[in-house]
Parts: structure tokens; sequence; C-alpha cells
């Protein structure tokens, strides 16, 4: 029932986010004339791999500058519509694509990268066991206020813990989470 109901929040979204995406993607591509949209690997269910999608953000090859992965306020890879696009979260939008696709789930841990994934404990690797969330308990309870540490913890008590009511809450305290800062610092809130 709830891959149907996915399916469903996801198609309702991408028509409705629809104009958002077009004039985001003109504004990504009129910058610098790069891809619009940023794809990495990322680990989903069962500690599978899968292909994120993102509307890109940064300069392309931005990963392979300065920090990496790690992305903090005031980057300068990020690009003008960036900002605006990671201010406001739209840059996420096309991970309802990810969740018609069946990759992702419209609630769930926020999906990782495999060296994250590598440094997991047993209690930790509980996260896997969902398909990944464009939104999560995690991301309504503090987003990147919070230390890796924190977030792992969130996520795994939402596995441990996950029902339609409280799959219902965090859909409902996601819009003002987005007004929440996006950024943790020169490690991305990991730390070994």
């Amino acid at each position: 029932m709830n891959r149907g109901l996915d399916a469903v929040l996801a198609g309702a979204g991408l028509a409705l986010a629809s104009p958002f995406l077009a004039v985001a993607a003109l504004a990504v591509k009129l910058e610098d004339g790069g891809p619009v949209l940023y794809r990495q690997t990322r680990v989903g269910r069962d500690g599978r791999d899968f292909e994120l999608l993102k509307l890109r953000t940064m300069v392309v090859g931005a990963e392979r500058m300065g920090a990496g992965y790690a992305i903090d306020e005031g980057d300068p890879r990020i690009t003008r519509a960036g900002r605006v696009l990671r201010k406001t979260s739209l840059d996420e939008l096309p991970q309802l694509w990810n969740v018609l696709r069946g990759d992702m789930s419209v609630v769930g841990p926020r999906p990782t990268l495999r060296y994250q994934v590598e440094q997991y404990d047993e209690r930790q690797r509980r996260r896997l066991e969902v398909r990944p969330g464009i939104t999560g308990w995690a991301q309504v309870n503090g987003r990147a206020s919070l230390s890796w540490a924190e977030r792992i913890e969130l996520d795994v008590w939402y596995v441990e813990n996950r029902s339609p009511g409280l799959d219902l809450r965090i859909l409902l305290r996601t819009p003002l989470a987005l007004f929440r800062g996006t950024y943790r610092g020169a490690t991305g809130g990991w730390r070994s």
C-alpha cells in the first residue's frame, strides 16, 4: 500500500511542480550552459546503489574541487540559481522521479553516499531496511543543525517505529523544516 501511495503522491507532486521545475531548469541552463540535472550514486534500500536526481546547483565538476562532497553556506562552487534552489529545496524536486521509479519513498531516511554507509555500525545499517525518502524524521527534527550521529539515530528510530500516522506527521512538518538551514560545515556533518 505504501508503494502505491508513494506513486500517487510523486505523480501528483511532479504534475504540480512542473511549472517550477521548468523555470528552475531554464535558470540552471542559462546560468552556465551546463546540464540541468545532477546525478549522483546513492545507497538505497538493502544497500543497493541507485542514481539520485537533483537540479544542479553547483558548477560542473564541483565534487572534484574544494571540499569535494561537503558543502557549506557561501561555497563559491554554488551557482547564483543554485543558491535560490538550495534555499527553497526546489533542487530536490527531481527526486519525485526517483520515487516513481521505486528507488525512493516520499518519507524515509535521506539517501547517503557509499563511503558513509561503509562506516555504519550494525545498528546504523538498519536505516537501509527501508527505501530512502525525500523527507524524513531527521529532516523535521533538526535537519542540518543535527550532528551526523544524531541524524542517523533519528533515522533508525523512524525505521523501528514507522507507521502511516508517523509518515503523515512528517509530511505535515516538512514545510516548516524547509526554512531551516541546509549546510553543516566543511565535513557536511560527517565525522569519521
